[in-house]
């Protein structure tokens, strides 16, 4: 069992976050706890001038609210978001807040996974702590 989970949840993708959260509660620890994460990627700065004042909070506070709705209340988990690259933020986040499993979800590799890597891949490679893909 453990006790500091990390659920990366990418909004975009249109993955159900359920099945992850599910396995996440049932390999939590007694008193352990669970972090539903999502990472914002930062936004050029040749970009940022075009994107009105204020919509990166909006953008942020939505994602929030959509994990607060994916935790469902549930005393033992919490919800933040950050920004970064989400393969390296996840597993920085990991290293810096004593994480001890990652729960994360896998799609069905594509060829420029081959290349580049999908995030799933890059949090296996470089992850220190015990980590569980979903496929």
């Amino acid at each position: 069992m453990y006790k500091n989970i990390i659920v990366p949840i990418a909004l975009d993708h249109g993955h159900d976050p359920a099945e992850a959260i599910a396995i996440a509660k049932t390999l939590r620890a007694e008193g352990g706890k669970i972090t539903l994460l999502s990472v914002i990627e930062s936004v050029p700065s040749y970009i940022a001038t075009y994107i009105p004042e204020g919509q990166m909070e909006k953008n942020r506070h939505e994602i929030l609210e959509s994990l607060e709705a994916d935790a469902a209340g549930d005393e033992y988990i919490d919800t933040r978001v950050i920004m970064g690259h989400p393969g390296a933020a996840i597993v920085d986040h990991a290293n810096s807040n004593g994480v001890d499993l990652i729960v994360i979800a896998s799609h069905k590799p594509g060829l420029q996974d081959f290349f580049l890597g999908s995030t799933a891949a890059r949090v296996v490679r470089y992850s220190k702590c015990a980590v569980h893909v979903l496929r």
